[in-house]
């Protein structure tokens, strides 16, 4: 196996494994937001008629991990610590943007897997063509065997990036409107909370 075989080889394993990872990040975060998107309609049921009693709110409810549940600990802390409201202001925006931090973890994956694939698929095309070069230079027209095979593992590369691109972009278009939706429920939790006016 020479050179450019290997490398055409590792582009292709790059992509397999590109796709892997795409696809563990698609469930995870579709578990993630599932989960958030729930439990955060849970707390706004309990807490609805009266804003700030989060005493309807079961205990076990709070062990939860949920990062809508995590908020909701924090600003009960935050509001019974009676701070002054520029101060609680203040807290109720660096728990929103730590949740926000969660809430878009690992997104940054899938688009650069989205960006990457097609290039990675473009070298594959290229690596072919020196392949097929590679065979007419040795063996002429009388091959046309090898000369097919490179030019069909070309292709093959080429649509296998944008395949992944484009199974990545409409996950990740539909992961990124999961996330918009979850951290406008977090926003009015957040409000519940600590602003007695809502």
């Amino acid at each position: 196996m020479n050179y450019i075989e290997l490398f055409h080889s590792l582009t292709f394993y790059a992509m397999y494994g590109a796709a892997a990872l795409a696809v563990f990040v698609i469930i995870e975060r579709q578990i993630f937001y599932m989960t958030g998107r729930r439990d955060a309609s849970a707390i706004l049921r309990l807490m609805a008629g009266s804003a700030n009693d989060a005493t309807r709110i079961p205990a076990a409810f709070l062990e939860r991990k949920s990062t809508p549940v995590q908020l909701l600990r924090e600003a009960l802390q935050s509001r019974d610590a009676k701070l002054a409201p520029a101060r609680l202001e203040d807290l109720s925006e660096a728990i929103y943007l730590s949740s926000r931090s969660r809430v878009i973890a690992r997104l940054w994956i899938l688009d650069t897997i989205v960006t990457a694939a097609p290039l990675l698929g473009l070298v594959g095309t290229i690596l072919g063509i020196i392949d097929t070069f590679a065979v007419l230079a040795s063996s002429g027209i009388s091959d046309p065997s090898g000369v097919s095979k490179g030019i069909g593992t070309a292709l093959y590369a080429t649509a296998l990036g944008i395949s992944i691109a484009l199974f990545g972009l409409l996950f990740y278009n539909f992961l990124r409107e999961c996330s918009d939706r979850l951290n406008d429920q977090l926003k009015e939790l957040l409000l519940r909370i600590t602003d007695p006016s809502h």
